[in-house]
């Protein structure tokens, strides 16, 4: 049995003719175990999912069920089975961080002692500042003692909704190490991030946009599903660049991606890349660089996502 299903799922906010349309349809489903990732950017109804998931909100149509119970029916079983760490830092800043952890551990009947074994690798690297109020904490320091509350509870399956937006690289990726450690202990874990590089960390990812969920496949299958072959470009002037490339007839696809941009053809002539080169060369660049890369998880999301290059 999956630990969490979604059939079908629609949610709109407002009245009438002023509705928006924040999940459309909706479905997929996390096994027992798995670390579930669902990428996509702001605005796409990551967080959305999580409420309805974790009985903040109801949808107006279809279904959804976590560790076997239905999220409208049996909220109470649900809240009392999972963990819960919401994009935004939620605990009580006036608190310290013992102070939070033993309220937490309070509300769900237990206590700090009693499933310290769960928590202890990463409260170890909070304890110095036990005595701290949780708003004097750093970004990751906050990070850690939100995971730590989500688990006091010993919850069966946790819910991360952009647990390292703001955080820096490091505490980045300390984060996903105390994930790791964590599913091996068999906790589910369904964690949202519009950072493309934490997605290949999953078992399983569901690409979402605009509220539709656009594909659920594994890190490593999701990219091979890139249809052709994709090209990185760079040169001493990237925006003229971007402007010849685009208006290059055969292109299909050209966006920029950090210091390179990455694009597409329309057919599968050899000869492209040469032939994009002397039409380049006519107003020469003093640095051009154009090779064959290897699709990433954005790219295919890009693909799917966006119209192609008019």
């Amino acid at each position: 049995m999956a630990a969490i299903t979604l059939d079908n799922i629609v949610k709109t906010y407002g009245e009438k003719d002023k509705k928006v349309l924040a999940v459309d349809r909706a479905s997929f489903s996390v096994e027992d175990g798995e670390m579930f990732g669902l990428i996509g950017p702001d605005g796409a109804g990551k967080t959305t999912i999580f409420r309805i998931l974790t009985t903040l909100l109801l949808p107006d149509s279809g279904t959804a069920s976590v560790a076997g119970y239905d999220t409208a029916k049996d909220y109470t079983k649900i809240r009392n089975s999972v963990g819960y760490m919401p994009g935004r830092f939620s605990l009580y800043q006036d608190l310290t961080v013992e102070e939070n952890l033993q309220f937490f551990a309070t509300i769900f009947n237990t206590t700090i002692e009693e499933n310290y074994h769960l928590i202890k690798d990463i409260y170890v690297q909070i304890e110095p500042f036990k005595d701290r109020r949780a708003g004097k904490l750093s970004g990751g320091m906050k990070q850690k003692l939100a995971l730590c509350c989500a688990l006091i509870h010993k919850p069966t399956v946790l819910f991360l909704d952009e647990p390292t937006t703001g955080v820096e690289v490091v505490s980045r990726i300390e984060f996903w190490d105390m994930l790791k450690r964590l599913k091996a202990q068999g906790i589910t874990i369904l964690v949202s991030t519009p950072y493309m590089d934490e997605a290949v960390l999953c078992d399983r990812i569901a690409l979402i946009q605009n509220g539709k969920i656009l594909s659920v496949d594994t890190p490593e299958n999701t990219v091979r599903k890139y249809p052709t072959k994709l090209y990185a470009a760079r040169s001493d002037n990237m925006h003229r660049l971007l402007k010849e490339i685009r208006s290059y007839p055969d292109i299909a696809s050209c966006f920029t991606f950090g210091e390179s941009m990455h694009f597409t053809f329309r057919s599968d002539d050899p000869q492209n890349i040469e032939k994009l080169k002397v039409k380049l060369n006519e107003t020469p660049h003093e640095y051009l660089e154009i090779k064959e890369i290897q699709p990433g998880i954005e790219d295919y999301f890009i693909q799917i996502s966006e119209p192609a290059h008019e």
